[in-house]
């Protein structure tokens, strides 16, 4: 991460275009975050440059409340990226009297004083930036939520031995995760990132335990958000470990899909994932690779390559959080790479 001293460096350089730039003021002209990023999605003119962002968790005083607030702005000011994209950092807390499958039908319903130190930060920010860029919030799914709460080995025993009694609880959770999901939408943000774990290659549980479990928790959820707002990414997540196969995923709801291509059967080409989920692609930038070990030539590089590759509806990311200790330049540098660039030919 960059000194102030670097990134107060970084403001001072910069062009009186290139501020107005950063502070939401598009050049003459060229459209602004808002129509760049939600043209992807109404089929009608192209925003003429490849909208790009890239997350990261931040430290820990800066995680909740009016020091997220902050935070995120002084992030999304310094990469000059095309929405904000608020991170989760309200996470289920460990419930260790969870011992037996019955136990699951006692999980707590978490209700907004729960969620207050988060929704702070939501509202700050819808506040702060709605009117120049799409303002998304993260979304933990229910299984995701139940594995804070105890470990994924243990629900999918419990599931083996009582489903019934683990679906009870699923369904407590999935309420817990619509309460932070309704207040979202009362505060007034543009979508979620809404990510998704579960039926990993090798991962515990089986088919059944993903159709029964994990998928009708999903949709409650992605349903009533696509229902709400009119922009939300939908995130599998790989990072417990890689998927052998996305085709479960394809009837997810979400306006954008962001997932790592490189299965454990082979790497899927961006374009192939866009055909296969029929909707714009984010990502094509390992989290772990050239954005946080390169030069800044080598990431101009790794960029273009990206983009001669990408579908002709496109945001530039990673296919999931950076790593906290990224040089924020080199975020920068990627993003401004994407925006120099046209929009990809089909």
């Amino acid at each position: 991460m960059q000194s102030s001293m670097t990134r107060r460096s970084f403001i001072a350089s910069l062009g009186m275009t290139a501020v107005a730039a950063r502070q939401g003021r598009p050049p003459a002209g060229q459209a602004s975050k808002r129509e760049a990023v939600l043209s992807l999605l109404d089929g009608g003119a192209k925003p003429g440059r490849v909208p790009a962002a890239f997350f990261i968790h931040f430290d820990e005083r800066s995680r909740l409340g009016r020091a997220a607030v902050e935070k995120h702005l002084e992030y999304f000011r310094f990469t000059g990226m095309d929405f904000v994209k608020i991170q989760y950092e309200r996470t289920f807390p460990v419930r260790p009297e969870i011992r037996t499958p019955a136990d699951w039908k006692a999980m707590p319903r978490y209700g907004l004083d729960f969620y207050a130190p988060q929704l702070e930060a939501v509202e700050g920010l819808v506040k702060a930036l709605k009117q120049e860029a799409l303002v998304l919030v993260t979304l933990y799914s229910p299984f995701m939520c139940a594995g804070h709460t105890a470990s994924r080995e243990l629900l999918v025993r419990h599931f083996e031995q009582d489903a019934d009694a683990v679906r009870q609880g699923l369904r407590i959770i999935t309420e817990s995760v619509l309460v932070f999901v309704r207040e979202c939408i009362r505060l007034g943000v543009d979508g979620f990132y809404a990510s998704t774990q579960g039926g990993e290659a090798g991962s515990p549980g089986d088919a059944r335990f993903f159709k029964e479990c994990v998928m009708p928790s999903d949709l409650a959820v992605m349903r009533e958000i696509n229902e709400a707002c009119r922009f939300n990414i939908l995130h599998v997540c790989d990072y417990v470990a890689p998927y052998a196969d996305l085709s479960p995923f394809l009837a997810y709801p979400g306006h954008v899909v962001n997932c790592n291509p490189h299965l454990t059967t082979g790497a899927l080409g961006l374009r192939e994932v866009a055909r296969m989920f029929g909707r714009p692609v984010m990502g094509g930038m390992d989290r772990k690779g050239v954005i946080v070990s390169g030069s800044q030539d080598e990431i101009r590089r790794a960029v273009g390559g990206v983009l001669d590759a990408a579908p002709e509806r496109f945001i530039l990311g990673a296919d999931c959080t950076l790593p906290e200790d990224v040089a924020w330049a080199n975020i920068r540098t990627a993003i401004d790479a994407a925006h120099a660039r046209g929009l990809p030919s089909p």
